[in-house]
Order: C-alpha cells, then structure tokens, then sequence
C-alpha cells in the first residue's frame, strides 16, 4: 500500500471514528403531547418500541385544550405542556429533543440515523417542511426561496434541537392554549435575528421529516425483503419520521400499515401477533359477553343458511344476546323460525321486525343501545348479505383485539368486498394501490382501512363515544355513517384476511316474484344454489375411479340434486299448477301435436328454462361424457325440458316409445314407497326394470333407437319426475 492511500484510508477510518464518537456525544429523547391513548397514539407506540427511542409523554390524561386542530387554527396548548415538561432540560446543551406529534406519526429508523441526519444540517434546531403555508398564507412571501424539490413551509408537527435552544424557543413568549402553535414557530423563523440565534433550518427535502399532505404523489412504499419504508421520489430521500398531517388521514394510515416493518415481502404481517389476547381454556362463564346483532335489511337470497351459520359459530351461546332488526317481511316466517329454535340457548332475544316502524339507522343504533345498556364486552354486526364459513370466527376477532375489526369477505371470484382501501376527495369510494392484492389474498395481513360494511366486531369500550353514530338524517348511508364517527373518534378501523372467513352474497339482483325464490338464484349465487340444491355425493362420480351404477345396459345412475331441491322443483310445480291434460293435442308446442303426452309442466312455463340448460350445461354435461365416452357437445340442447306428474286416477303410466334425443335425463322428484307405490322404467330392448328409484337421482340412457321403453303404472300415491331430452 503506497503511503498516500494508507492517508487517504486513514483519514476515511478517522472521519469513520469521528462521525461515531459525535452521534455518542449527544442522547436523543422523544416528546410528544398525547391527552388520550388513541388508537394512533397507540401505533405510534410501536414504532417508538420497535427503533428503541426514550420517550416522554406530556399530558396524558389531561384535558385537552388546544382546540379542534383538525379542522381550525389551534394547539397552543402543545407548547405550554412542553414549556412545564421540559424545564429540567433547559440547561442540557448536549441533548438532542425531538418533538413530534403522536395520534398520526409514526418512525421509521433508528436514532442514530436520526442523529447522523441533523447533524449534517449543521443547525441547533430543525423544522419539517411543507408544502403549504398555514395558518396565514399572508406569510408565504416572507419565507427564504427553495429549490423545484423542496418543501418551503414550516410544519410544527415535528423539529428537533438542543435541549437548550429549544427550550428558549418555545418559553421565548407567553402562549395561550388555543394560539396556533404552528403560526407561534412561524413567526420565530421568519424572524431573521431569532432564525440566526437559534440556527433554525427547514427539513426541505425530507431527510428526517416528511409530511403527506400536499406530497402523497411524491412518495411510495418499499417492500425490500424484511424492510418496508417510505421512500421520497421528488428528494431522493428515506425519511425517518412520517407525519400523516392535514386531510389526508385514510391514505396515511394505508401507508402505515407497511412502516415500521407492519409488513413486509419476507415476514408479512409482523404487527399481527402484537396486542394480541386469548380465549384458550377459559371456562364457558368467562368468555367475553357478546350482543349479536343481525340486519336483515333487504330481500336476501339463502337467508336460512346465514343464520344457521351464525348460530353455528363455536362460541357459548350462554354468552351471547341476540337482536334481530329485519326489514322484510318476505323472511319474517324464516326469523320467526329461528328465534323458536335457538331462542332459549342465547342469554336473551331481541326481534324487531317489517312492521315496527324502525328504520335501518335507528334499528343500528338500538343495536348499540342495547350492547351499552347489557354493558357488553362487543358488539358483532352481521348483515344478511355476510356469510360465515369459519365456525371460529367470532373467537379470532376477539383474539385480534382491535378497536373495529372486519373480516375480509368478499363476492365469490371477484374483487367486491366489504372494505374500502381508500376514500376519494368527497369522502366515498376509491380503490387503493394493495386493494386487489388483500382481497386476493396476494397479501395476507391486519390492514387499517377507512370504510367496512357488512360484518364487523366492536369493542364494547368504544361503544358510548359512538352511541348515535348512524346517523338518521344524513346525506351518508348508515355504513358511510358509522365508519366516519369511528375515524373521528380517533378508532381504527381493521380489515383481517388472515383467515378464509366467509364471504359476501350478491342481493342485488335476487327475483321475489317466485314461489321458492332461492331454486332461481343459480347465477347469481351459486356457492349458495350449489350447497343447498346439489348431491353431496355429485362430485364422486367424476372421480376417475368412480363406481357408477349401471342398473340397465347403458342406463346410469347418479346423485344430482338433494332432496331440499325435489321438494322446491315440486312445490313449484304445483304452486304454478297448470298441468297439461295428458292429451296429444298440445299448443305448447310448435306443432300443437305431442305424439307420447304425459300430465306435465314445461319449464318455461314456471321461468326455470334458462336455469335448467345452466344445469344441463354445468353438472349433467360432465357426467354425460363420462359414461358416453366420445361425444361431446357443449353446451347441450334441449327443447323439451319438463315435470311430469303420475297419479292412478289421472295418468298413472306412459305407453313404449322412444324418446326424441340423443341422450334422456330422468331425474326422480320423490320416493317410492314413501310418496307412492308402483312406478318406475322398463327399458322394452333388454327388459330390464329400474323401480326402486331414488329420490334426487339422475337416470341417464340414450334415446331413439336403443332405448325403446315405458312408464310403469302408479298404483297409489303421486309420482314426480324431470325429464330432459338433450340435443334431440
């Protein structure tokens, strides 16, 4: 090594060396004014755990009263709980104090960085900077000139200093708790000779302090491994503190999730695990007392499911209140029958129905009255259109321990949920940069969002700050309502897809207008459609080593529909009731001529064509091409789709014919021996009879020539089959 770079590497180690000893010099202490432990004050608690910074809290407790600084010049009272904290310092000339807001701030590195960053300002005291100068705007020409890239305004929000200097600032004039505080710093720096005593610099390009407001498109988050941060696009900065000022709150908070390390690509949610609480091995008397409260407030398809799935939840019902608001008297039978059932199992029952005169905001706000008036432990709302999958849902909601938390649900195969990410200019929709990512569950998480509908957790704790929050007379809706009061309050709102909870019903489109209004949900719903009316067993015989039954050469025999869909097809049927006579001469059809009548309802004759070909096309299809290997035909035809009815004294049997089709479903509606005796098929070609049918079976054989075969006679009862003849 030649003499020159041992010097030069020298005096790199010595700067090196000398950079460290300065940062160890000076201690670094946090203070910041905080009159209520909100739940941002809370976050900012992590950050300040987690980079490991001393912190000072003024105020805690006090009565706040520095005015409403959301929306109006204030906060005054900042600067005099600093003046009476801060005393004790007021002659350390080696301590480092910053100043920083709580309720929407949050670090984002440690305090050395913190310490290596002001000194290279070469000030005693430092200001973050904005954008925009307030409270007086008349003052914007008083301040020094900036770059293109940099902020010009100060922001009292955050500064840091010697403990010294900053002490003679703020004790440099007498405060009254409602002066502004940010115009009282302002007025000190536009003062040159104040400027110079207390060498006073703006952070202009974000090095320790950024402010959001007015910069939200200058910044974005990084993920890199198990780092999340924010990153200044405008200065080329990382900055360490992030202030969500001004009226940009929702998208602040969005941004928060991922700083601190709250997320990150490498170790996902780190936050999720933290605050939390357990239910394990508690005794049944010990469980947290819940108020369940269920809004039916519109027309909602599958309404029997949602509330055995709400009663289904793995939790003691002896711990749990219920209270029903239902707006529609479509489901009052259904609601009445489930308070019959469950309601000796719930600790009590509370059933507000069509005709009360309790409209949805104030039916919400009984419900909150009621939770406060039991002095509840939470308040779970369910909406009719929330579906519960998990049994232990309402177990890791209250595990979560958050002020308002949601599970994520969302409509099957698309990206309709109950949360919104992000709030547009006048306070509704918009959709955020991860919101795909967490409805698709790209991103797994806790996630503070601005609005939740549907299905929520409240902490009983929060319930008297909140007690008319839907409002009645309000341009918002009651959710819109509702998820305002909580932000103004100072809550957090919480979406989890930590778990598949559930998911969300389309009520949108539900038709009203049919005797069993559910069997005609089928595009609509059809998770909903298909638990309830298909076999359980449908899906075996498409297993590849399947065992189908074949009672009759090349007739097949498969479950198909349960036992809940016959019934509803038959109710329809007969609630329609317009059976056709059984004659040849049919104006039901093209020709008027039917060649093989039977007593029958065509399906579009009750409105159940285009759902039938769905279930042709979707479930009968993939059997067909099981059994008849070779032919394909997607999507199948059909013309001739319909019920036919048996009965001794009207048409108890079907004369040998062949059907007009290439395949023929049969599909049995009811049971023999049950709902009637004889009946059945004989196929005529092999003799071979099929009787002891089962009730939600297909037979499936084919048509034309092969199949030559008759209905056998009914001797009792009334026989009801569905007949299909595909691709004729």
């Amino acid at each position: 090594m030649s003499s020159a770079t041992l010097l030069s590497f020298v005096f790199v180690l010595s700067t090196i060396i000398l950079q460290d000893i300065l940062a160890a010099e000076d201690d670094l202490m946090v203070v910041t004014v905080a009159t209520d432990e909100t739940d941002g004050f809370k976050r900012f608690l992590r950050s300040v755990k987690k980079y490991g910074f001393e912190l000072k809290v003024l105020g805690m407790g006090e009565e706040w009263d520095g005015g409403d600084v959301a929306n109006y010049a204030g906060g005054g009272h900042k600067i005099n709980l600093l003046a009476e904290g801060l005393k004790k310092y007021q002659d350390r000339d080696d301590l480092l104090l910053m100043f920083v807001d709580s309720y929407d701030v949050i670090f984002n590195n440690d305090p050395d960085t913190i310490i290596e960053r002001f000194k290279k300002f070469d000030a005693r005291v430092v200001f973050s900077a904005e954008g925009f100068c307030w409270p007086d705007r008349s003052l914007q020409d008083q301040y020094p000139s900036v770059t293109i890239n940099e902020k010009r305004f100060l922001n009292s929000g955050g500064f840091m200093g010697y403990a010294k200097d900053v002490y003679e600032m703020i004790t440099h004039e007498s405060v009254s708790n409602r002066d502004d505080d940010q115009l009282y710093y302002t007025k000190i720096f536009l003062d040159e000779n104040l400027r110079d005593k207390w060498r006073i610099k703006l952070d202009t390009r974000s090095e320790i302090f950024q402010n959001l407001n007015g910069a939200l498109g200058e910044v974005v988050i990084k993920s890199l491994g198990s780092r999340s941060y924010l990153y200044n696009l405008k200065s080329g900065t990382s900055p360490t503190v992030v202030h969500g000022n001004g009226p940009i709150k929702a998208e602040f908070n969005r941004i928060a999730n991922y700083l601190a390390d709250g997320w990150t690509i490498q170790h996902g949610c780190q936050s999720c695990e933290e605050d939390t609480i357990s239910l394990e091995g508690l005794k049944e008397e010990d469980y947290p007392t819940v108020l369940v409260a269920l809004f039916i407030e519109r027309s909602t398809p599958f309404l029997e499911e949602f509330l055995e799935a709400v009663a289904s939840q793995n939790y003691p019902k002896s711990r749990m209140d219920l209270y029903i608001h239902n707006l529609e008297d479509t489901h009052r039978k259904t609601v009445e029958a489930f308070i019959d059932e469950y309601q000796d199992e719930y600790q009590s029952v509370t059933s507000i129905g069509p005709y009360d005169g309790v409209g949805e905001a104030m039916g919400r706000n009984w419900a909150i009255a009621e939770c406060i008036k039991k002095n509840c432990n939470y308040l779970w709302v369910i909406d009719s259109d929330a579906r519960y999958e998990e049994p232990e849902a309402l177990k890791l909601l209250i595990q979560q321990n958050r002020s308002v938390i949601a599970p994520l649900v969302s409509r099957v195969g698309k990206l309709w949920s109950n949360f919104w990410g992000a709030l547009g200019p006048k306070g509704f929709y918009a959709r955020s940069e991860d919101y795909a990512d967490i409805v698709e569950t790209k991103k797994v998480g806790l996630w503070n969002v601005p609005f939740i509908s549907s299905t929520y957790l409240v902490q009983g704790q929060k319930l008297p700050s909140l007690r008319n929050a839907y409002s009645i007379n309000s341009e918002l809706d009651p959710d819109m309502s509702f998820t305002k009061h909580v932000r103004d309050q100072g809550s957090f709102l919480y979406v989890t897809n930590r778990q598949k909870f559930g998911h969300l019903v389309e009520v949108d489109h539900y038709e009203t207008d049919h005797y069993v209004n559910d069997m005609f949900d089928i595009f609509n719903n059809p998770t909903e459609w298909e638990e309830r009316y298909i076999h359980p067993d449908y899906a075996k015989s498409l297993n590849e080593d399947a065992d189908i039954l074949q009672p009759c050469p090349d007739v097949f025999w498969f479950p198909v529909v349960t036992e809940q869909f016959c019934k509803d097809f038959v109710d329809t049927m007969e609630n329609f009731g317009q059976w056709s006579g059984g004659k040849n001469e049919d104006p039901r059809l093209a020709t008027g001529y039917e060649n093989v009548p039977t007593v029958d309802i065509h399906m579009n004759q009750v409105g159940f064509e285009r759902h039938w070909l769905h279930i042709l096309r979707k479930y009968v299809r993939p059997l067909q091409e099981k059994v008849f290997q070779g032919y394909f035909h997607d999507p199948p035809h059909a013309i001739m789709n319909f019920v036919v009815r048996y009965r001794p004294d009207e048409q108890p049997l079907l004369r040998p014919h062949h059907d007009s089709s290439t395949y023929t479903v049969n599909l049995a509606l009811n049971s023999p021996g049950v709902d009637f005796e004889g009946g059945g098929c004989r196929f005529i070609r092999y003799d071979c009879k099929v009787t002891a049918t089962r009730k939600g079976w297909m037979l499936m054989h084919p048509g034309r020539l092969t199949h030559y075969h008759e209905g056998l006679r009914v001797t009792n009862g009334t026989r009801y089959i569905m007949i299909s003849f595909v691709d004729p």
